[in-house]
């Protein structure tokens, strides 16, 4: 006679085995057919790319189950989840279920991690890290939120930039966490970003910024005092992977901004465009990767002073003796996704190898944004190799003079149960899924070659100082944009009319800081203030009613003749000043 405990066991059994059966026939089913255009992807030669789904919103990072289910994580809060579950039923490759969850009180903003660990669906905010039990055949997870940590923010003083939680682990039950410097080189908040500001020696930011922490992934509710800081010296990561091949963590730290506005006699447009290399790094407990004190010269091959502690773009001080980068990528480009590929569909080129997702610039004007794509870089006995363009036709434009231009950005990468890649980006919510189907054995130089064509196209190339420099179209576009909309009141000379409205030449609210004016623009600004010593008392409305674009190109030409040849201001910039003061209003609602 058969127990009910016995019962209760093989139903248990048959439920877990139906459920590994599952996942055996998806890794076995025959892959879907890519899109006619691949989705508009440039792939090397052998691979096919369809579309899972379009324009869902704001993807950041995702993540895919051992059953094919794919997890996003959004940007944005919203009333029916933060998360979104995608399914795709009849293995035709496109996502014909789509759901939104994860509904809960945070306390950070903007989704920056998603990963699976342990049958537990991971997923953060800049504020906080959760995560769920996955429920075995379901898309949505049913298990109740846990809370594994939150941000305390701590020297909140400082400021919260660079916030991001991708996240990662290790074989041994860790989870790792980067918490990002508030500043840009390890300025107060009132000196941050201001040109000439000295950095603070010792660098307090340091205690709890500008590092990964490692902490236990089974505990909930902790804070990162729970935490032990694994490294430092790492301005700030978006991207990171554990490579189980060597057991190591690997990070991409995003550099430092500002270099000419903040030191002109020290650094030319171009070397602020191309100035200071994205880190890739393999980071070993207790590693220093020497952030606020030096930056990664690719050009040079060398660590060398930042200026803020008394360099000129040549002395190395002791930058050699911090942790060096397995490569310094062109400056700006935002690596902000890292996967290293352990599946067998790719050909043999690729296994082991490291993929990364760039998001692109937003801060090289005066010359051409630059970035956008999806790069790899190979590994053999566990030495990294040149970097390559895996994936690219994301910006869908000749040349990208704002960041808002490029089509789409990528921003997340995930291996499938079969090894196929599956890419998001943040624009409009796109998402990929790249398939090798050529002849595994055949791969080879001739079809890398033709990706490396691609480092010569805009967006990847280096720019040439005296060519690509777009300032002249940008300035004699708002010189007809200012003259319509602003000329009127502070005159074609940028004078004012010396009564009600004042001058904008020699101005600090001109060659200043350029969110001072930007706020000025969007928001107006009302009496009395002192403008070249002299007191006015006007209103001046906002032209918020502008183009991004538009007012851009405004304050590009504003900057470059009444404000000593002050740096170029881009849309994205204006986008974002929309979005902060937005969030201000809101903060004050």
């Amino acid at each position: 006679m058969i127990t009910l405990k016995q019962t209760k066991r093989c139903i248990g059994f048959l439920i877990v085995a139906g459920f590994l059966i599952q996942c055996k026939q998806n890794k076995e089913m025959p892959l879907p057919p890519g899109d006619p255009d691949n989705g508009g992807l440039i792939l090397p030669e052998g691979f096919e790319a369809v579309v899972v789904v379009d324009s869902i919103g704001s993807a950041r990072h995702l993540a895919v189950n051992d059953n094919g289910d794919i997890y996003i994580k959004m940007r944005y809060a919203h009333p029916e989840g933060e998360n979104i579950g995608l399914r795709d039923t009849d293995n035709n490759g496109k996502a014909d279920i789509i759901k939104r969850f994860g509904v809960y009180d945070q306390k950070g903003w903007y989704g920056t991690g998603m990963r699976i660990y342990n049958d537990y669906l991971y997923f953060s905010t800049a504020g906080e890290v959760y995560r769920q039990k996955i429920t075995p055949d379901k898309l949505v997870p049913e298990a109740k939120t846990e809370l594994i940590l939150t941000d305390d923010f701590k020297n909140a003083l400082y400021g919260y930039s660079h916030i991001a939680k991708p996240i990662t682990f290790d074989n041994d039950g860790h989870i790792y966490i980067p918490f990002g410097s508030p500043s840009d080189v390890c300025q107060p908040g009132d000196l941050d970003r201001k040109p000439g500001a000295l950095g603070q020696y010792p660098c307090p930011e340091l205690e709890w910024h500008a590092g990964v922490w490692q902490f236990d992934a089974n505990r909930t509710n902790q804070l990162q005092k729970d935490g032990k800081r694994y490294a430092t010296g790492i301005r700030s990561i978006v991207g990171m992977d554990w490579n189980d091949t060597d057991n190591t963590l690997y990070a991409l730290q995003h550099g430092r901004d500002n270099m000419n506005r903040n030191w002109p006699d020290i650094y030319s447009p171009w070397q602020s465009a191309m100035l200071p290399a994205e880190e890739f790094l393999r980071v070993k407990e207790g590693s220093d990767a020497g952030w606020p004190y030096y930056y990664y010269d690719q050009i040079q091959g060398k660590k060398v002073l930042n200026p803020e502690y008394g360099g000129d773009g040549i002395k190395e001080g002791n930058g050699a003796e911090n942790v060096q980068p397995i490569i310094g990528f062109p400056g700006h480009w935002a690596p902000n996704d890292l996967h290293f590929y352990k599946g067998d569909q790719f050909p043999k080129h690729y296994k082991n190898g490291a993929f990364i997702a760039f998001h692109g610039s937003t801060i090289r004007s005066p010359f051409p944004q630059s970035g956008y794509f999806v790069g790899f870089v190979p590994f053999k006995n566990g030495k990294a190799g040149d970097w390559e363009v895996f994936a690219d036709g994301f910006v869908q434009v000749d040349k990208i003079v704002d960041t808002d231009e490029a089509g789409y950005r990528p921003m997340g990468i995930a291996m499938g149960p079969d090894g196929s890649l599956y890419i998001s980006e943040s624009e409009h919510g796109k998402i990929w899924r790249v398939m090798y189907k050529g002849d595994k054995k055949s791969f080879g130089p001739e079809q890398l070659a033709q990706m490396e064509k691609r480092k010569k196209q805009p967006h990847i190339r280096t720019p040439n100082e005296t060519t690509d420099d777009l300032t002249p179209m940008r300035v004699e576009s708002g010189a007809i944009l200012y003259n319509k909309y602003c000329g009127s009141c502070h005159m074609s000379s940028g004078q004012g009319d010396g009564i009600r409205f004042p001058p904008i030449a020699g101005s600090k609210w001109v060659k200043g800081d350029q969110k001072n004016l930007i706020n000025v623009v969007l928001n107006g600004l009302q009496g009395p203030i002192e403008v070249n010593g002299k007191p006015f008392d006007g209103i001046m409305p906002p032209m918020d009613y502008l183009e991004d674009k538009e007012i851009a190109e405004i304050l590009t030409y504003v900057r470059k003749e009444f404000g000593d040849n002050a740096t170029p201001v881009s849309s994205f910039s204006i986008k974002s000043g929309r979005y902060y003061a937005k969030k201000a209003k809101e903060d004050i609602n």
